[in-house]
C-alpha cells in the first residue's frame, strides 16, 4: 500500500493546505467536492499541486510533520520545484 503526503492550494500562491493519506484519489476528491467541513471547504483549497508517495505510513506522516515545520516559502519553492504553473495535478492521477 502506497501512502502519500499532499499539499493543496487554493490559487497560485495562495492557502496551502498539507496532508496526509494512503487514497489520495479518494482525499483529493473529498476535498474538491467540498464533502468534509473544516479548514479546505473554509478557504477553497481543493488544487493538488504536489505530492510524495511513500511505502509505510511511519515515514509520511514524519514527512507530513516535518513539512508542517516548514517555512511558507519554503513550501511554495517545493511546489514550484517541480510544478512551476501550479497545475492541478488531480486530473492526471484520478484516471
Amino acid at each position: 500500500m502506497s501512502y502519500y503526503v499532499y499539499l493543496l492550494a487554493s490559487d497560485k500562491c495562495g492557502t496551502l493546505y498539507l496532508g496526509v493519506t494512503n487514497d489520495i484519489v479518494r482525499r483529493v476528491y473529498e476535498h474538491k467536492s467540498k464533502a468534509v467541513a473544516g479548514f479546505t471547504k473554509r478557504y477553497g483549497v481543493d488544487r493538488l499541486v504536489w505530492f510524495e508517495i511513500y511505502d509505510d505510513p511511519t515515514t509520511a506522516i514524519a514527512r507530513e510533520k516535518e513539512l508542517k515545520k516548514w517555512r511558507r516559502a519554503w513550501k511554495i519553492r517545493l511546489i514550484e520545484e517541480r510544478n512551476p504553473q501550479w497545475i492541478d495535478l488531480y486530473p492526471q492521477i484520478s484516471t
